[in-house]
């Protein structure tokens, strides 16, 4: 169950791929975070390519401010991944609401499991109903190249 999180004034959260400044999104991640740092421009697209995309914008000036990223077969499964809120506009809960739409986003798929991995954010991820795993140790990792 997701916490209801109202966008704040003054934004709005749009999941149009034409609306995605895609330049902006690919040099927040591969310079700013520690996830997605140095990711090339090639692979970005090409992730994004195969995704849900999400894209928060001030209502005035129709720019982005942050993004979300899902891999989903939208029958059983979904990755939550690419978060990212500008860092002029944190701490205004940009980041809980747009979490918070993805999930309504992704709630008529009927998904078994929707996954994330972080490593700072926890606090923002359990305020929309995400726990740490509970069966760790049934879960594995293949590393593939960057």
């Amino acid at each position: 169950m997701t916490e209801s999180t109202a966008l704040p004034d003054g934004y709005e959260i749009s999941t149009d791929a034409a609306r995605i400044d895609v330049a902006r999104v690919h040099h927040w991640l591969s310079t700013d975070a520690y996830w997605a740092l140095g990711r090339p421009r090639q692979k970005h697209d090409a992730a994004m390519a195969g995704s849900l995309n999400f894209g928060v914008y001030d209502e005035t000036s129709g720019e982005q401010v942050a993004y979300a990223r899902v891999v989903t077969d939208r029958a059983t499964f979904a990755y939550l991944c690419d978060v990212y809120v500008s860092p002029d506009v944190r701490g205004k809960g940009l980041g809980v609401a747009l979490v918070t739409a993805v999930c309504a986003h992704l709630e008529p798929f009927g998904l078994r499991r929707t996954l994330l991995a972080t490593g700072d954010a926890h606090g923002v991820y359990e305020k929309v109903g995400f726990t740490a795993l509970p069966a760790p140790e049934e879960w594995m990792m293949r590393v593939g190249t960057p």
